[in-house]
């Protein structure tokens, strides 16, 4: 039966040649001739390679290998350079290779969903292209770094996975538009999070999450998903205070922030690297908006959506981490901050 379409195929020098859901093992040597083959269906059959032959599709843009028995990348793949999408998804995958990313600089939409995957490797950054990366239903325990090095991305899916965190480098992906993580164990959403402003969707919904970043209200969001994670609650209760005792670093740190206001730090410093990089990893007081080096006061507000975001998870009611310099400012009446108490 594939044989058949095949042939019919190169008779009349196919674009397009389906042959999914044809229970093939191997795919025929003879697609390797469809030079001019644009779009190559195999979803649902038990392929576990591809022939070297598939080598000489210089036109092929999408391929889609679902639901197969591929338990590694097939070699091949990195001869057809001008790919733009590539489905994996429902394989046997349980790494991948990075000599096949590093030939792919056209991909732009890659879905490796449901796999074995424990890991990405560093290597995919050089998919420059790429726009739509889905990997849910996998077993990976980490986000690479370098990943965030993909400018042109716009969705990255990471569903039911077993992450525990998000790297800080998540700032660096400027076209994000939507992130969905749900179903992981994040613990902590990094704050440069909040620096996408192209950010419409995010979905952290059952996660192990207690507080959102302190500049969460700055995304403009249009769907935000946050259910079934075990976040703070109001629970108002009395606690004594312990006296400030700042170390001369500190000190130090805020009396040149303070000078600093309002002036260009980065050409201020330019001549200090060392103290450049000390004072970068600096926060903004909450009440007095002065600037401090170590965290003294990590607080919570209890944020209403309603008005942020059109649809959001059930209840609106989020707690947003807020920092505070000192214990002066966390006394100043006026404010709705409140102290966060370790069980």
């Amino acid at each position: 039966m594939a044989d058949s379409l095949v042939l019919r195929a190169l008779r009349g020098n196919a674009r397009h040649l389906d042959l999914n859901g044809k229970k093939l093992r191997r795919v025929p040597k003879a697609v390797g001739r469809l030079i001019d083959l644009s779009r190559l269906q195999l979803k649902n059959n038990q392929i576990s390679d591809l022939p070297a032959e598939l080598q000489a599709l210089d036109n092929l843009t999408e391929l889609n290998l679902g639901n197969n028995s591929f338990e590694a990348l097939p070699e091949v793949l990195k001869y057809l350079r001008q790919l733009r999408k590539l489905h994996l998804f429902g394989n046997k995958l349980e790494k991948l290779s990075p000599s096949v990313f590093e030939c792919l600089e056209n991909l732009v939409f890659l879905n490796l969903s449901n796999n074995k995957l424990t890991t990405l490797p560093e290597e995919i950054y050089r998919l420059t292209e790429l726009k739509y990366l889905t990997v849910n239903n996998n077993q990976l325990e980490s986000m690479p770094s370098k990943l965030c090095l993909l400018q042109q991305l716009c969705e990255l899916h990471l569903a039911n996975n077993k992450l525990k965190s998000l790297p800080h480098e998540t700032g660096y992906l400027t076209n994000l538009k939507k992130l969905s993580v749900p179903r992981n164990q994040i613990q902590e959403l990094p704050e440069e999070l909040c620096i996408l402003r192209n950010l419409k969707v995010l979905d952290v919904a059952g996660n192990q999450l207690h507080i959102f970043p302190t500049k969460l209200l700055e995304l403009k969001l249009e769907e935000f998903y946050y259910e079934q994670n075990p976040l703070l609650e109001e629970n108002l209760i009395l606690s004594t205070q312990q006296n400030e005792v700042l170390t001369l670093q500190e000190i130090t740190a805020r009396y040149i922030l303070k000078e600093l206001k309002g002036n260009s730090f980065n050409e201020t410093l330019k001549y200090y690297p060392e103290a450049k990089k000390i004072l970068e990893h600096a926060s903004l007081c909450a009440v007095c908006e002065n600037s401090f080096l170590n965290t003294w006061l990590e607080c919570v507000s209890f944020v209403d959506l309603t008005q942020k975001i059109s649809m959001t998870s059930p209840g609106h009611i989020v707690p947003v981490r807020a920092l505070l310099c000192s214990y002066k400012c966390f006394n100043e009446p006026g404010h709705q901050f409140y102290g966060i108490a370790i069980p």
